[in-house]
């Protein structure tokens, strides 16, 4: 009877005490992490959408924020980034890459997403014709230090990427934007003392090593956009840093 009374007990108490939440593995971006609805429309996808095959899912969750379109100051603007930080907790992840939008126009009448070109605390005031409200535009460094720092608070760990290069080339390399948002990516994770991943550059490297003819079919519809195949280089070589530098000791979450 004893024995049956005790079982008992350490059933009630095991539903008593909470479950501790699993970590989430969050990905924030534009078009090259998530393209489109991430489905695969028009055969385009981005790296973020295949990163979940690469983690035990029983043990973390991913979830692929990205959305195509998005600059760093307008998946702020939006609300998307406030979204994520209502729910992150200490023990998460946030990985980023930001910079293919952010050269845009501050205030067109299209889309109004571009941020002020470099790392410094410049500003400047402008009518958004898009959100019909005046807004304070800031540097593409910024914004990236608010994710970092927001990231930080939390609890959480940034990784910060800086963005995939085009499928440009000149004399056989591929152009990368060393003296733009791939330099100022690195600056600012080096600023912050948040873990970096160059991915201009390996992506480069690995396109480089296999070719331009071989890179081609990668890009169907214009430059930037991968397909599937194209998506999953991009995704590997992303897995192949996360393990090398173990932010918070992620390797344990990695099949």
């Amino acid at each position: 009877m004893k024995s049956i009374i005790s079982l008992i007990a350490i059933l009630l108490l095991s539903f008593m005490i909470p479950k501790k939440e699993k970590p989430v593995f969050y990905i924030i971006g534009d078009s090259t992490v998530r393209n489109g609805s991430g489905t695969g429309a028009d055969k385009l996808w981005g790296w973020g959408s295949f990163m979940a095959e690469e983690f035990d899912t029983t043990r973390i969750g991913v979830t692929n924020k990205a959305i195509g379109g998005r600059s760093s100051r307008t998946f702020i603007t939006e609300g998307r980034w406030d979204s994520i930080l209502v729910r992150l907790k200490k023990g998460d992840y946030v990985i980023m890459q930001f910079g293919h939008n952010d050269g845009g126009a501050l205030d067109d009448t299209s889309r109004a997403r571009g941020s002020i070109r470099g790392i410094g605390e410049e500003s400047k005031d402008i009518y958004n014709p898009i959100m019909k409200k005046q807004e304070t535009v800031y540097t593409y460094g910024y914004y990236m230090r608010k994710y970092i720092r927001d990231t930080k608070a939390k609890g959480a760990i940034p990784i910060v990427c800086s963005p995939i290069p085009r499928n440009d080339w000149k004399d056989g390399k591929v152009i990368r934007s060393t003296d733009s948002y791939a330099k100022w990516a690195k600056e600012v994770a080096e600023q912050e003392k948040a873990y970096f991943i160059d991915l201009n550059d390996l992506v480069a490297l690995k396109y480089e090593a296999m070719g331009a003819e071989s890179v081609k079919p990668f890009f169907p519809g214009d430059h930037t956009h991968t397909n599937m195949d194209g998506a999953k280089v991009n995704r590997d070589i992303v897995i192949s840093e996360l393990k090398r530098i173990n932010p918070g000791r992620i390797k344990k979450y990695l099949r």
